[in-house]
């Protein structure tokens, strides 16, 4: 096989997908490479697929269409110790109303959904195809050469979408070897339980779903825990600062048990069936960790350029490799009109990730990473708040003390004030 086409797109996730979308409509001769028997199915779980304005452009009746779950409605925030559990629960009813802030989505089946659309449109997709070498003629990236249809794909452009490893960007030297400090490693369960026992015992109705983000739970490890509802399923799992989980020695599975072990989560999963099990990574390097996102004819995006970030709060991942996808296919176009694919036409890419609100929040929370490293947040701090509201609530003979000095004897005791000036400045520039 060789083929010649206007562009090639390595990568059938949703940055991928709504790249060939965007150009095939624009009437360019599309092929998406995918490694997987089909988009999709090297995801095994579920995600949170946050609002996302061009999805909502290019599918205008995408909420009616698409294979979602459930659309988030209920928030919380949930510090853990060994045994106890302090929650900011929010039930939002802006979010209960269209259009709809986020929702849960099972990634192989919406995946595939996604790529069908660009097929539709006139994309070419080629599943159980690995890009096995990139090919340079001109001075330019060109294609690839593929393994599984043995041959060469060419275009007159190249856009990398093939994950958080990516192979093309290292191969086409925009990116050094990750390190483990600026990876994490998601695991995720899927747990079987019947709707009616979903929506009772986490107060939902209709389509209504509730996402869950943990700090602490994990031991000595870094890290956090996520949960959030589908129709008749759960998703759980945590992500793990990769060094510090290498540091600790354990597996991954281990620390998901333990976790999955503690009596808030056991309570909410009793009688839940596992389905599937699975590990990824996750790039956390943020801002500061950016790849070069373009070279003379090839772009990247999604998580093969670092889009990805969390504040301790929200971990955005989706909505920033989909608008990198049509912001790449926009500037692609734009080369085509002016028939120039070289780094200074593509460069065009980096400005339109700027004045969008990708790199824009990814700048706002440049300083998260380091925020995310604190030892204390995740073991510290949580049984700090479990220790004070047991005194809050607790009665007995002795009088009470007021909050403000409870508070400040036991972060006194446990941090000292030094400490505390460090950590209140960490994660004062982490979060705002």
């Amino acid at each position: 096989m060789a083929k010649s086409f206007d562009v090639v797109v390595v990568g059938a996730g949703p940055g991928g997908s709504l790249a060939a979308l965007r150009l095939a409509r624009a009437g360019l001769r599309v092929v998406i490479v995918e490694r997987g028997d089909h988009p999709g199915a090297k995801n095994m779980f579920g995600g949170l697929l946050h609002r996302t304005p061009v999805l909502e452009e290019l599918i205008p009746d995408f909420a009616e269409r698409a294979p979602l779950e459930r659309h988030v409605y209920k928030k919380t925030l949930a510090f853990l110790t060994e045994d106890s559990a302090i929650m900011l629960s929010s039930e939002l009813g802006g979010f209960d109303k269209l259009p709809h802030n986020g929702y849960t989505v099972f990634r192989p089946v919406f995946d595939r959904w996604l790529a069908d659309e660009a097929v539709k449109a006139g994309a070419l997709l080629l599943n159980r195809c690995t890009a096995e070498d990139i090919i340079r003629r001109d001075g330019r990236i060109r294609g690839g050469s593929v393994m599984g249809r043995e041959g060469v794909v060419e275009g007159n452009a190249v856009i990398a979408a093939d994950g958080v490893l990516s192979f093309l960007a290292k191969k086409a030297g925009l990116r050094r070897d990750f390190r483990p400090e600026n990876m994490g490693l998601g695991v995720k369960l899927l747990l079987g339980l019947p709707e009616a026992v979903i929506d009772e015992r986490f107060g939902l109705v209709r389509e209504q779903g509730a996402d869950i983000s943990f700090v602490g739970g994990c031991g000595a490890i870094h890290g956090g825990g996520f949960l959030y509802t589908n129709l008749d399923t759960v998703s759980v799992g945590m992500v793990l600062h990769l060094d510090s989980l290498i540091a600790s020695g354990r597996a991954p599975y281990e620390v998901l048990n333990d976790f999955l072990a503690h009596p808030f989560l056991a309570r909410l999963l009793r009688g839940a069936s596992p389905l599937e099990y699975s590990a990824h990574l996750v790039p956390e390097g943020g801002y500061g960790c950016l790849p070069r996102l373009y070279t003379d004819g090839m772009l990247v995006v999604g998580d093969a350029a670092g889009l990805c970030y969390t504040n301790g709060i929200n971990l955005e991942g989706m909505n920033l490799a989909m608008t990198s996808g049509v912001l790449a296919a926009e500037t692609l176009l734009e080369a085509f009109q002016a028939g120039d694919f070289s780094a200074r036409v593509l460069s065009r890419y980096r400005e339109r990730l700027e004045a969008s609100f990708v790199l824009r929040d990814m700048k706002t929370f440049r300083h998260a990473p380091e925020m995310m490293r604190l030892d204390r947040l995740y073991r510290t701090y949580p049984r700090l708040l479990v220790d004070i509201m047991n005194e809050v609530y607790r009665t007995g003979t002795r009088p009470r003390r007021r909050l403000s000095r409870l508070v400040l004897r036991r972060l006194r005791q446990e941090v000292g004030l030094t400490g505390l000036i460090a950590d209140g400045w960490r994660i004062l520039r982490g979060l705002l």
